[in-house]
């Protein structure tokens, strides 16, 4: 099966703009964009929480993007140019459809907000939930056991 928009010939810049347009049409009230290297990010506000979205990019040197699929034959650079940029664009049609999706769902009754983006609703401390969820899950499941509710105070560490 292949991947979604994988053909799509909307620019990534068109997919940011309709992910804005879409959470100001469900009432998001404040919006950012930005990226560095090979990851790009999506932050807004909604419903008083803060929301990040880090998109990875692929590494423009892979072998999917610097040689063809059938015979293994390089790529000229402007063909690999062109198949970087097809995954790229692949990549923010996927995102513009889950950000759609999520609010939709939410609007509907389907589930609520905070269950629909819990993994990517930033904490206090600017970690995610999921970055600081997931390594407890992990160790959860490898010990067969819940992690310690408050760890810092386990550790003996000292907090003022």
């Amino acid at each position: 099966m292949g991947k979604y928009a994988e053909n799509t010939t909307v620019s990534s810049g068109e997919s940011r703009i309709e992910i804005e347009n879409t959470l100001t049409r469900y009432g998001a009230s404040g919006f950012m964009y930005g990226w560095q290297d090979n990851r790009a990010i999506i932050v807004f506000t909604m419903q008083g929480k803060q929301v990040k979205f880090l998109l990875h990019m692929p590494d423009q040197n892979d072998r999917e993007f610097t040689h063809t699929p059938s015979r293994g034959t390089l790529r000229s650079d402007d063909q690999r140019a062109a198949e970087y940029e097809k995954a790229v664009r692949q990549r923010w049609r996927a995102l513009a459809l889950v950000i759609k999706a999520k609010l939709e769902a939410v609007e509907s009754g389907i589930t609520i907000f905070e269950n629909e983006f819990l993994a990517h609703i930033v904490l206090p401390n600017g970690q995610t939930t999921g970055d600081y969820v997931l390594p407890q899950i992990e160790e959860a499941y490898s010990k067969g056991r819940m992690p310690d509710m408050l760890p810092m105070l386990m550790s003996g560490e000292q907090h003022d």
